[in-house]
């Protein structure tokens, strides 16, 4: 589930829809959660999909460390990409967000650490040389991610974060140990898929 402070909003002709801060969310919140509105489709269940349900999927699910695919069951589908994204995935079923994100502003993740099938061509942004988002992503950039997560974590127990309750009891505890500094970060290299 996202963030309750954020709507889908028309970004552009180029990018579509996304979704927008609508009050401020402060660096450290917890922005998503992985919750029992979202849907796992193993790889073999896709295959057995109707192409038209296949590029569905392919299009608005991304895949976990496990190779699944995974639908959001809300708006959260429309995140768009942005090589400095506002949000970063976490190893906790979680992302943080990891700058202030204020009022009429994207939430935003780098489609990099969403285990990608091929390359994702992308738009050019200011101060990045980096113009697709690609399969391997999380194995060059995740020390970059990790800092950044790190550095969030250090506001979590300063910010609401309406969430919390939503995550797993088993995350939950990890969450909390990592923000109260009793056990140090999981990285986000837990993530990736290590295709077979």
């Amino acid at each position: 589930m996202i963030h309750p402070d954020t709507e889908l909003r028309f970004i552009s002709p180029e990018i579509g829809f996304g979704v927008v801060a609508v009050k401020l969310i402060p660096k450290g919140t917890i922005t998503w959660v992985f919750d029992s509105l979202d849907e796992v489709f193993s790889p073999a269940a896709l295959a057995d999909m109707h192409p038209l349900q296949q590029a569905f999927l392919e299009k608005y699910s991304y895949r976990d460390h496990n190779g699944d695919y995974v639908l959001c069951g809300d708006h959260s589908r429309f995140v768009n990409h942005s090589f400095r994204s506002s949000c970063i995935s976490t190893a906790y079923n979680c992302e943080l967000a990891v700058r202030d994100i204020l009022p009429g502003e994207e939430l935003t993740d780098d489609y990099g650490y969403l285990n990608l099938t091929e390359p994702f061509d992308c738009l050019p942004e200011p101060g990045s040389p980096r113009t697709q988002a690609l399969p391997d992503d999380l194995l060059h950039f995740h020390a970059q991610w990790d800092a950044q997560l790190i550095d969030a974590f250090q506001q979590f127990n300063h910010v609401p974060q309406p969430l919390l309750p939503l995550l797993d009891a088993t995350h939950r505890k990890q969450v909390l140990a990592v923000a109260a500094g009793q056990q140090p970060m999981e990285s986000i290299l837990s993530c990736y898929y290590h295709e077979k």
